[in-house]
């Protein structure tokens, strides 16, 4: 049977650059999200996870990749999580056992794991501290019960953060912040964080396509990780030619911002950049193993520094007007 990728989520951040690798390999791919992809206009169809009627008229392939979630740290409405985390994973089991299709890989997050222990592996205590990471893994759970009951395939994939070129999340926040020249390091800057650069993470996304395997779960983090000193020394480096890190604020100080920013934030009813979940996430450690090599003895074809000075090239010293620009946290 000629295999088909259905791309759930496919005109998002990692949707965008799987599809450009697709492409590039002649892989026939469809793409099914809320909004047409700038790209691939012509793979795309629009569809909802929330919905089982859409899904039931949408999908045509016979491999499902679902990058569609809510994960954003403010959304107002908390039951957007549930409808599509958690609603649209039953949704697409369900799709999934009509149409006899066989092979989902789900990406998932080490969000799961909450504040976790250094070093943690697949195996790690689940213990979650928002709603994200609470309903990506209720989302895991249901698939994992599709899979145990029809025999299906199942991949399950947890990245930590992802960056890369056209991305603005919360690493490209800090590169902004460190171009500007307005950035303070938030404590010691000893804590660690474990990051994953998107040509990475799309490369193992292939791998996990071809390799049919009956049920795995990675976690997807690239290393060696660096500490907060040295990633903000390398971007300085690329951006301003100096490493040396001028300003510090104590944790003590930048916490109470951070609850202050939360008290404003609530009253006005404004988003704010600054709020205390923010600060405990920067100054936190995340550190995470993870068994990719053990996908057939995988490598990433970038090393992570690599990717970030890619992303700093592509983002503040040689920009095209044209990338595209996708909002992720």
């Amino acid at each position: 049977m000629t295999q088909k990728i259905t791309i759930i989520g496919g005109s998002g951040f990692l949707g965008t650059n799987l599809c450009r690798q697709l492409s590039l390999n002649a892989q026939e791919f469809e793409i099914i999200d809320l909004k047409m992809s700038r790209e691939f206009s012509e793979n795309c169809k629009i569809g909802d996870i929330r919905d089982k009627e859409s899904l039931r008229k949408t999908i045509k392939g016979n491999v499902i990749v679902n990058l569609a979630a809510v994960h954003k740290d403010d959304i107002r409405d908390r039951s957007e999580y549930q409808r599509t985390n958690v609603i649209g994973a039953k949704n697409l089991a369900m799709i999934c056992s009509e149409k006899g299709i066989k092979h989902i890989i789900f990406t998932s997050s080490v969000a799961v794991y909450g504040f976790a222990k250094i070093g943690t592996g697949e195996s790690g205590d689940i213990n979650p501290f928002n709603d994200y990471g609470r309903t990506k893994f209720e989302a895991e759970e249901i698939l994992r019960q599709w899979q145990r009951d029809d025999g299906n395939a199942l991949t399950i994939i947890r990245p930590t953060v992802i960056f890369g070129e056209g991305n603005r999340g919360n690493v490209f926040n800090l590169f902004n912040w460190i171009a500007s020249g307005k950035f303070l390091m938030v404590g010691n800057g000893q804590n660690k964080k474990s990051m994953a650069y998107v040509g990475n993470v799309v490369a193992f996304l292939e791998r996990c396509i071809a390799n049919k395997q009956h049920y795995a779960l990675y976690n997807y983090v690239d290393t060696p990780d660096l500490t907060m000193n040295e990633l903000v020394s390398f971007v300085q480096k690329n951006l301003k030619g100096q490493e040396y890190i001028r300003f510090r604020l104590p944790f003590a100080i930048a916490i109470s911002l951070g609850y202050l920013a939360d008290l404003v934030s609530l009253l006005t009813g404004t988003s704010l950049s600054l709020s205390a979940i923010r600060v405990k996430k920067f100054v936190s450690s995340t550190e995470f193993s993870s068994a990719k090599s053990e996908l057939g003895g995988f490598e990433p074809p970038f090393k992570l520094l690599e990717g970030v000075e890619r992303t700093l090239q592509s983002e503040f010293i040689s920009p095209s007007p044209n990338q595209e620009i996708f909002y992720t946290e």
